[in-house]
Formats: C-alpha cells, sequence, structure tokens
C-alpha cells in the first residue's frame, strides 16, 4: 500500500467530477497496490468519505540483470570435463512469467551451462580441451525472461586455455632424400630437416639430434653432423662416389617440456657422381714395357677385325660412357677404330707396299664435363707367315728401347739400396765383435788366478818297449807360467814320452787365446820328459 505522499504523487482526483488520474509513474516493483481515501463535501458542508484501492498490474519493463561472482581467465588444456570454470547470479525484478529467467551460451563450445540452484549459475566444460585447435574462447552467457515482449541481457566471456607438453615434434615429410656431389668441401650445408611442434613456449621449441649408427663400419657421426637448433645437416669428409654412394642415418627431434617428447626420421644421403676417374685400359695390356703386337696378314679382307680396345670407367652415368678415336697411326687409311665399341678393322684391302710395322695410338674418352682420357699403344705385324718371328723381335726390340731410361732409373736405385744394406750389416757385426773382445779383457785381465784344464792324452811311444801300458798325465799352472820344464828324473835307464798330435795342438791353439786376452805374445812350451824304469 501507498501512503498519502505516495498517493499526491502518483494520483489526482479532480475537484468537481471526482475523477482520478494517474499524475506520475506506478511502479510494480515498488507497492503493487494503492489504496485512496477520497472525501466528497457539498457547499453545505455535509461530506462523506470511501476508500478506492488501486492494484497495479506488472508489465515485462525489466531486463535479467548478470553478475559474475567468479571466474577464472585460464584453464589447463588436461582439465577433465566438469571443471568449473565461473559461476553467476541471474536476477529479474518483474514477477510471474516476466520474472522466468532462462540462459544459455553460444553453440561450438566445449562449455556447458547449468543452474545448481534457483537464480544461480555455473559455467563449465563440456568436453576434453586443447589448446592446439583453440588457444581461447570467447563465451557468451545470453539470459531471457519469458515476459511479453521478452527481454534479455549478456555477458562476455574469455577463457583462454594453458598448454601442456601433450605433443611431440612433427617433421614436415615423413622421410628426406638428399644430394651432395662427391669430392666435397668437408664442413659444407648440405640440407635442412625441420619439425614443428604445435605446443606453446618450452614445449614447442625443437633441437635437433644425429642418432648414432655405422656405416661401412664408421660411426655416422664421422660423416655428418646436425645443427642442434637449426637442424642443418653439413657433411664432415669429402665423399667418394666410387667408395660410397649413398647411406642412411636418422634424425631425432626433441622438445623442451618438463617431459620431453620427441620423434624422429630417416635421411637418405645420395653421393652424385663427378668425373673424377680416366678411362682403365683393360685390353691391351699396356704395363710392364711391353706391348702386345697383333698379326693382319697380307691377305686380309675390308672390315678385317684386328683386335679390340677393352676400357672401363669407374663412374657411373654418361661420366663413364667411353668412345674410341684412333689417334695416330702408320697408316691411317688402313686402319679405323669403331666409336663405340673399340673395335680396329682394316679399311681397304692390305697390299704389299703398306708397311710391314704398323704402329698404333687410340684415345678412350669418357663424356664427362671436363671429359678424362686415356692412351693404348699397339702393335700391328702385316706379314705373311714365314717373316711373323723376325718383325715380332723387331717390334718387341723397339718398345723395350723406348723404356730403357726407366728401367736403368730403377736398376741404379735399388743397387744403391743394396750397397748401403751391405755396408751397414758389416759395421754393426763389427762393431758388436769389438764390444764382445772389450768385455773379455776387462774380465781376464782381473787378478784372480785361472787355471787352465788340459785334457790327459799322454801315451806310450812304444819304441823301447820299457813302459807294459800307457800313462796318463795331468799338467796344471797358472797365468804367471810363462816357460816351463817338467821332468821325471831317476836312477837307471831312461825312456821317452811324446805327446799326442792332437793334445799338443789342443795346447798350441789354448796358448794363443791366452795371449791375444793378455796382449802380448808367450809360448806355453812343454820340455821332454823322462822316465826313468825302476
Amino acid at each position: 500500500m501507498s501512503n498519502i505522499k505516495d498517493f499526491n504523487d502518483l494520483f489526482m482526483v479532480d475537484s468537481q467530477s471526482g475523477k482520478i488520474t494517474l499524475k506520475g509513474i506506478a511502479d510494480f516493483k515498488k507497492a503493487s497496490c494503492h489504496q485512496l481515501n477520497i472525501q466528497a463535501r457539498d457547499q453545505e458542508g455535509l461530506s462523506d468519505s470511501c476508500k478506492v484501492i488501486v492494484d497495479l498490474t506488472d508489465v515485462n519493463d525489466n531486463k535479467p540483470v548478470i553478475n559474475i561472482l567468479s571466474i577464472s581467465n585460464s584453464i589447463s588444456e588436461a582439465s577433465s570435463p566438469g571443471t568449473v570454470v565461473a559461476m553467476l547470479n541471474i536476477n529479474d525484478l518483474d514477477s510471474g512469467v516476466n520474472g522466468q529467467v532462462h540462459c544459455h551460451i553460444n553453440n561450438n563450445i566445449p562449455f556447458d551451462l547449468t543452474s545448481p540452484s534457483n537464480g544461480f549459475f555455473s559455467l563449465q566444460t563440456e568436453q576434453d580441451l586443447d589448446r592446439e585447435r583453440d588457444i581461447q574462447y570467447d563465451i557468451i552467457v545470453t539470459c531471457t525472461d519469458e515476459g511479453m515482449p521478452t527481454l534479455s541481457s549478456s555477458v562476455s566471456l574469455r577463457v583462454q586455455i594453458s598448454d601442456v607438453n601433450d605433443n611431440a615434434p612433427i617433421f614436415e615429410k615423413s622421410s628426406y632424400e638428399t644430394y651432395v656431389v662427391e669430392n666435397n668441401t668437408p664442413g659444407v650445408s648440405i640440407f635442412t630437416v625441420k619439425a614443428c611442434d604445435p605446443d606453446w613456449n618450452q614445449n614447442a621449441r625443437v633441437s635437433y639430434i644425429l642418432e648414432e649408427s655405422t656405416v661401412n663400419g664408421f660411426s655416422v657421426s664421422s660423416y655428418v653432423s646436425v645443427h642442434p637448433d637449426t637442424g642443418v645437416i653439413t657433411a664432415k669428409r669429402s665423399f667418394d662416389y666410387e667408395q660410397l654412394k649413398h647411406f642412411h642415418f636418422r634424425v631425432r627431434a626433441q622438445d623442451r617440456g618438463s617431459a620431453l617428447l620427441s620423434s624422429n626420421v630417416s635421411v637418405k644421403m645420395i653421393i652424385q657422381d663427378q668425373n673424377d676417374n680416366s678411362p682403365h685400359v683393360l685390353y691391351p695390356v699396356q704395363t710392364g714395357g711391353f706391348l702386345v703386337t697383333e698379326i693382319v696378314p697380307r691377305s686380309a679382307d675390308v672390315g678385317y677385325l684386328v683386335t679390340k680396345v677393352v676400357a672401363v670407367d669407374v663412374d657411373s652415368g654418361q661420366n663413364a660412357w667411353l668412345s674410341y678415336k684412333l689417334q695416330k697411326a702408320t697408316d691411317r687409311a688402313l686402319f679405323e677404330v669403331g666409336l663405340q665399341n673399340g673395335e680396329i678393322r682394316t679399311v681397304r684391302q692390305v697390299t704389299d707396299k703398306d708397311a710391314v710395322k704398323q704402329k698404333l695410338t687410340v684415345v678412350v674418352e669418357d663424356n664427362g664435363q671436363p671429359s678424362r682420357s686415356a692412351l693404348v699403344n699397339i702393335n700391328v705385324a702385316v706379314a705373311v707367315a714365314d717373316s711373323l718371328p723376325g718383325i715380332l723381335y723387331e717390334l718387341a726390340d723397339t718398345t723395350a728401347k723406348e723404356h730403357t731410361e726407366y728401367l736403368t732409373f730403377y736398376l741404379t736405385l735399388a743397387l744403391a739400396a743394396v750397397s748401403f744394406l751391405c755396408i751397414t750389416c758389416v759395421v754393426v757385426i763389427i762393431s758388436v765383435k769389438i764390444y764382445k773382445w772389450r768385455q773379455s779383457r776387462i774380465f781376464y785381465q782381473s787378478n784372480m788366478p785361472v787355471i787352465p784344464y788340459y785334457p790327459p792324452n799322454y801315451t806310450d811311444t812304444g819304441i823301447t818297449g820299457t813302459l807294459p801300458r800307457g800313462y796318463n798325465y795331468e799338467v796344471c799352472m797358472t797365468t804367471d807360467s810363462r816357460k816351463s820344464d817338467s821332468k821325471f828324473a831317476t836312477l837307471g835307464a831312461q825312456s821317452v814320452l811324446v805327446m799326442d798330435p792332437t793334445f799338443t795342438e789342443t795346447i798350441q791353439r789354448a796358448n794363443k787365446e791366452i795371449d791375444v786376452l793378455e796382449g802380448e805374445y808367450s809360448t806355453l812350451s812343454f820340455s821332454t820328459i823322462y822316465w826313468t824304469a825302476p
């Protein structure tokens, strides 16, 4: 019910007709019912009064009011469904159906709005989040009442999705194939591998690592290296196509998140050939200073196959395509060389005027850029069968003379080397002998007495027949005994004892050795030994 003040502000009564009119704005939210006291009075002073009750009918003139009680501006992408993001309070001042409010959010977002109690709403996740798909969400909450016409209000909420390291680096290709020309300069960049990580910040920083493996028994790190930050692959050595045509290795890309994630990729390095090898002639053999002599009979027809030059080139592709050309010949009008097959054939009929000895020089050239070549020298003998031995000897002798200078040089060098070795051996042997002699002299010059032993070897001469059997005697002396006479004398007849010749030689040899050791000559002599018979 409104008071008198409110009545005077909202209503007025016509004093003549008693008509009650509204002069202000009635607000149902302030008072839904007003009671008016009306008094009527005539001119005589008589009066009467009545009560007038005015009921206000509510109209939908208020929008829903949205109050944000709490909100999380950032939420992890690892959050599980049902995680609360914000709490809202919704209020509508209207009554009845005009105050009934319904709220909803925009579509195609992984969030849901629920009402746990009257006037309160909860914004929460509805499904798993993925920061790599959406880094943030702008959520619009719209609340609408049921009045006629309906009134609504909305509020926008921005929620950031924070990153977790849930993605491994991904290479741009599933495998790589790169080329490098042989004889490359070590340290030159060859190729770059690239990997991306859809995570953010440290979780997205990628490092490149060369996985360990072997190539031809050697570590792959001795062949190539990978820059850890840029993924640039650098050759660490010069490659040779003839030794290594291709090889594989693996590169690992690893992020720097708290839980390290990585992936790897295979790289195939193909070595491209360069024309760095000259053709090699297999036949005719060009070594040893002697050339093979081919025989062409004078009865040979046009197109007669003299010989075939066989050559190979270890390069590949067009670098190994060989062509054969006749560079020099005694008679260029007599022979020709097949450009592709190297066959040497006669161009015309052989005549008696043709030279017996023919020399050909064939150049074998590859198709590289720049091209490389090899020369082939061939002796050809044009003769009948009876003259072949002499012609072959002359050709061989001519070829040998061309190499005489080289052979003389090598023989001189070999002789000098052998002479030097012989002189060295003689000097070493003499030095060893002198050293041993000095060591022996030092030993024998000591003050210790030396008592050599000589084997007993005295025998009876058998001349006088006075001794019935042989007798043996031992002679002992020191090095101080220069000369000694050993005598046995008794009364009576004497008999002569002579030494065995072999024993005499033994004694003489011992004397000479002692003289050499003492540095002076002395003779160990024995006088005649006399024996007196009893």
